[in-house]
C-alpha cells in the first residue's frame, strides 16, 4: 500500500483549514485516512501549523511520500531536517547527541525568523494605523479651517443682507404709499 502525507480540506468557503494526514494514495482527498498528524491554517498571518514531529518523521522513515504542499510544511517545521539528521546517525557520520544539538540550533534559528516576521507585521500594522490617524487629523484640521472661514463670511453676508433689506424696505415704503394714492386719484 502506497501511503501519502497530504492535506485534507476542512472549513468553509474562503476560510480553508487543513488536517495533515497519512492516507492511502488511492483514497479520496477528504476520505479515509490512516492517521492525523497535525493541522494547517493558512488564513492566519503567519500561517498556523500544529504538527506531531515524531510521528511525521516516523512516517517519512517508513516511506510515506509527502505531496508538494505537505513537503513544504514538513520542511518548515523541521521534520525533513530531523529525518536527514537521523539518516546521518544511522550511517555513523555523527552521534545522536550531535544530531539533537544541530536540530535544536536549527529550530532556534527558525523560531527567530518567525518571530522577526511577526514583529515586522506588528510594526507594519502600527505604522499603517499611525498614517491613517495622521491623514484623519489633516482632514479634520482642513474641515475645521473651512468651518471657521464659513461662519465669518456668513456673519458678513448676514449684515450686508440686513442692510440691503432695510434699504429696500425704506425705499419700497414710499413707493407703496404712492401706488396706493395713485389709484384713488384716478377714480
Amino acid at each position: 500500500m502506497a501511503t501519502k502525507i497530504r492535506l485534507q480540506r476542512h472549513g468553509r468557503k474562503g476560510k480553508a483549514f487543513f488536517h495533515i494526514v497519512i492516507a492511502d494514495s488511492r483514497s479520496p482527498r477528504d476520505g479515509r485516512f490512516i492517521e492525523k498528524i497535525g493541522t494547517y491554517n493558512p488564513v492566519t498571518n503567519p500561517a498556523t501549523i500544529d504538527l506531531d514531529l515524531d510521528r511525521a518523521v516516523h512516517w517519512l522513515q517508513v516511506g510515506a511520500e509527502p505531496t508538494n504542499t505537505a513537503k513544504n510544511i514538513l520542511s518548515y517545521k523541521g521534520a525533513l531536517m530531523k529525518k536527514h539528521l537521523l539518516g546521518g546517525v544511522a550511517k555513523g557520520a555523527f552521534n545522536e547527541e550531535e544530531a539533537e544539538k544541530r536540530f535544536e540550533a536549527w529550530l532556534e534559528e527558525r523560531a527567530n525568523a518567525v518571530q522577526a516576521k511577526k514583529d515586522g507585521l506588528a510594526k507594519a500594522k502600527e505604522d499603517a494605523k499611525a498614517a491613517a490617524l495622521e491623514a484623519e487629523k489633516k482632514k479634520s484640521d482642513a474641515r475645521i479651517a473651512v468651518e471657521e472661514e464659513a461662519p465669518a463670511e456668513e456673519v458678513e453676508a448676514t449684515e450686508e443682507t440686513a442692510e440691503v433689506v432695510a434699504e429696500e424696505t425704506s425705499e419700497e415704503a414710499p413707493a407703496t404709499e404712492e401706488a396706493a394714492e395713485e389709484p384713488k386719484t384716478e377714480e
